[in-house]
Parts: structure tokens; C-alpha cells; sequence
């Protein structure tokens, strides 16, 4: 999200994100996740930026609304604030504080979001202590209709290969691990939404497509690169990282909300190193 200094959204900041990654050949826009610090929003300001992201949009590719909430009733009350908008897919995280339902709570979580919502649905497994397994991600997919596919975020290649081999073939398996894009694309995952996607878009565009292309050698060099660009990258402030990454590529300069820290000068000189070998 483009904050300023005091943590407040800057007007027009999202248009200036979204053109620079669908000008840079993304095929899909998605607001509100991690990376955008989705998780930071009030329902009026979700309401807000997902109107605003929208708009920017304008149809070019298709739109993807992300919901990091705490509720089966959360996620669908802030779904409906976005009613009139032709929303492609909602990206909903399992619950993420602490709590943690079963396997029966967790498919029926999904299953009243799509009742309530009829938006498709991309699951979003991210969170560590509540982090779904194969076999519950493809129970999920099998018993609900409108869970579409699912973005795995964890550092696993064979869950990622499980997801592939005994999913549908009309399920999307995503990507959400920026240090395994050449792996996941070699094994046929259908696609990526990851920090890196969206500091260095164009990049992993052309990733996704040598690896389509069968051009393999070319591939795992561009890995290497987003390999060394990933590591510069401290985690812990990780949606700051990625604002910086686009700001040195010609985007306006958009802080964290606190109490995330901004990028300090040492983060700024390993990322210019990093990233130098990318563009250059």
C-alpha cells in the first residue's frame, strides 16, 4: 500500500503501483495481501484502496481482492462493502490469530465465504500455525465449488508437486515462494504472487516465460539473480523492501505503516547491489 510518513494511504499512489506491474506484463492485479500489508486496513480503508485498485486497474487484467481477516463473518462483511465491482478471485488466508479450527471449521470457513460472497476463491496458505496440509487444501477444492485454487507459501517443492499430481486440472496451483519461482514454473505451477512479483514484475514475467519456452539454461540464470536480490531482503520489513525496489525503477517513494520499519541505508545498499545485475 502506498503510505506516507504518518501512515496515511497517498492519494493516486495505487494507480502509480498498478501501472508499473501491468505495465511490466503481469497478468493479474492482487490488493490487499501481504506484501501490500493488507492485514494493516480498516474496513473503511480496505473499502478504500480496493475501490482505488480497482479503478486502476481498468479492466487490463484481472483484478484479485486479498482478505487477511480473523472471521468466517469478517471476510464476508468486507467482501460485501465492494459490492459492484467485478472482482476476479478473493485471496483468503486461513485464520491467522493464534486460534486454530479444525479440518471440518476450516472447509466450512471457505464454503461460507463463496455461499455468502459467489466470488471465487484463491486459499492463501501462509499461516505458519494454521497451515493447511495437501490433503485438507485438496478437500477444500473438491467440496466447495468456488475455491478455484490455492497460492502455497511454504518452502516445501513436494507439497507443491503433491498439489500438481492430485489436483484438478481446472484448479490454479500459485505460487507464493519468491526463492523457489524457477522450480515451482519447472514443475508447472500455473503462476506466482509474491513480493518479487510485484517489486521486480517484469523480471519474473520473462522468468515464466523462458521456462514455458523449454529455454532453461536462460531461466536459471534470471533464478540466480532473483536468488541474490531475495536474500538482500530482511524479511522483517519486507513489504518497505519491495516500495524501495520500486521506487528505484521510477515509482514514487511509499513508506511502511509503523511499526514496521522503513529501509535503512545498509538494507538500500545490498538492494541497489542486488538488483543491479536484474535491470542492467
Amino acid at each position: 500500500m502506498p503510505f506516507d510518513a504518518k501512515g496515511d494511504l497517498v492519494a493516486g499512489g495505487l494507480r502509480e503501483q498498478i501501472d508499473f506491474i501491468v505495465s511490466a506484463g503481469a497478468s493479474a492485479v492482487v490488493a490487499g495481501g501481504s506484501t501490500g500489508e493488507g492485514h494493516t486496513l480498516t474496513d473503511a480503508e480496505y473499502e478504500r484502496v480496493m475501490r482505488e485498485a480497482y479503478e486502476a486497474t481498468a479492466g487490463r487484467v484481472p483484478f484479485v481482492a486479498g482478505l487477511i481477516v480473523n472471521s468466517t463473518r469478517d471476510a464476508i462483511q468486507r467482501t460485501k462493502r465492494l459490492k459492484g465491482l467485478d472482482i476476479t478471485a478473493l485471496q483468503v488466508t486461513p485464520v491467522y490469530y493464534l486460534f486454530k479450527p479444525d479440518a471440518d471449521a476450516t472447509v466450512e470457513h471457505f464454503r461460507e465465504i463463496w455461499q455468502e460472497t459467489q466470488i471465487p476463491i484463491l486459499i492463501y496458505n501462509v499461516i505458519p500455525w494454521n497451515y493447511l496440509s495437501v490433503d485438507l487444501m485438496l478437500r477444500i477444492m473438491d467440496e466447495v465449488p468456488g475455491v478455484v485454487g490455492m497460492k502455497q507459501s511454504g518452502g516445501d517443492l513436494k507439497s507443491i508437486s503433491d498439489l500438481l499430481l492430485l489436483s484438478k486440472p481446472d484448479h490454479l496451483v500459485l505460487s507464493g515462494v519468491d526463492a523457489l519461482l524457477y522450480p515451482g514454473f519447472a514443475l508447472g505451477m500455473h503462476g506466482a504472487i509474491t513480493a518479487l512479483t510485484s517489486a521486480v514484475p517484469g523480471v519474473v514475467v520473462k522468468l515464466h516465460e523462458l521456462v514455458k519456452q523449454g529455454q532453461h539454461e536462460a531461466a536459471r540464470e534470471i533464478h540466480f539473480k532473483l536468488n541474490a536480490l531475495w536474500n538482500s531482503l530482511n524479511h522483517d520489513n519486507l513489504p518497505a523492501c519491495v516500495k524501495y525496489i520500486q521506487h528505484l525503477q521510477g515509482v514514487s517513494m511509499f513508506e511502511p505503516r509503523r511499526p514496521m520499519n522503513r529501509v535503512s541505508d545498509t538494507q538500500k545498499a545490498g538492494i541497489k547491489k542486488a538488483l543491479q545485475p536484474l535491470l542492467g
